[in-house]
């Protein structure tokens, strides 16, 4: 029953103090990596990305915003 109350210490975890392993510190590196090139593909399509707002046709051509009232 004393064991439920008592909190962890620093020195109960593994990764404390730079004990962590070097496989976590690689995945986390990775990850932090991958976020990155992820982050980046998407910064780069938005910025390439194009958007026409033409609203007609040739016949037809749309909205006239050349007459004032």
């Amino acid at each position: 029953m004393n064991n439920l109350n008592k909190e962890p210490e620093n020195e109960d975890i593994e990764d404390y103090n730079g004990n962590e392993s070097k496989e976590k510190r690689n995945i986390v590196r990775l990850v932090v990596i991958g976020c990155l090139i992820v982050g980046a593909i998407f910064a780069y399509l938005k910025y390439n990305s194009t958007v026409d707002d033409y609203i007609g046709t040739e016949s037809n051509p749309g909205i006239n915003t050349t007459k004032i009232k």
